[in-house]
């Protein structure tokens, strides 16, 4: 109870758009009109370098520093970086469901019940960052083999009950990824804590 007071003095405090700058450093993803190779090709390209620049950003970084949210009423450094592979992890498998089932209804997970998991809250970083570095390896491989066809298969997500192409989840899975890199970044600089 004490502590949900607490986040909502600080929350009541921020001002609207200073909290969605903490929010979303980079802004929310908008689907481009026409997703072209070229724009497919940054967007791997982008999802290839995220486990290696992820690793180098929060190595070295203390057990204190990995306990601190990256805003108020957010995630820890920790929980971030695991809800990123649990997060990854599920879209791998989203594209796999796309190309091999008829514009299937993937199933949701519950993010933030994930977040406060005894392994998101406690486990060394290092597992989420090597099962990243491992989803994404296996990701890119097969996101370079698909052709154009391959790209405009879809799911639908029972939430919205909206079909998401293949091409467009690449583009939302490498904002995705900056995003979170965003928020630790942003919270390494405010602290003084970039090297």
């Amino acid at each position: 109870m004490v502590k949900n007071l607490l986040k909502f003095s600080i929350f009541k405090s921020m001002k609207n758009n200073e909290l969605e700058a903490l929010q979303y450093p980079i802004g929310k993803f908008q689907r481009p009109k026409e997703i072209g190779h070229e724009q497919i090709q940054e967007w791997i390209e982008v999802l290839e370098k995220l486990p290696n620049e992820l690793t180098l950003l929060v190595e070295g970084l203390t057990e204190e520093q990995l306990e601190t949210p990256y805003r108020p009423g957010g995630w820890t450094v920790r929980q971030t970086i695991h809800h990123i592979a649990d997060s990854h992890h599920n879209s791998y498998i989203r594209f796999k469901w796309a190309l091999t089932e008829d514009t299937p209804i993937i199933k949701a997970y519950d993010e933030k019940a994930w977040a406060e998991l005894f392994d998101s809250r406690t486990a060394p970083v290092q597992l989420a960052l090597d099962h990243l570095s491992a989803v994404h390896g296996r990701l890119v491989y097969l996101l370079k083999g698909l052709g154009e066809e391959q790209l405009k298969r879809g799911f639908i997500h029972p939430d919205s009950r909206v079909e998401v192409a293949l091409d467009e989840n690449i583009g939302q899975y490498a904002w995705h990824g900056r995003h979170h890199f965003s928020h630790i970044y942003n919270l390494m600089q405010r602290k003084g804590w970039a090297r």
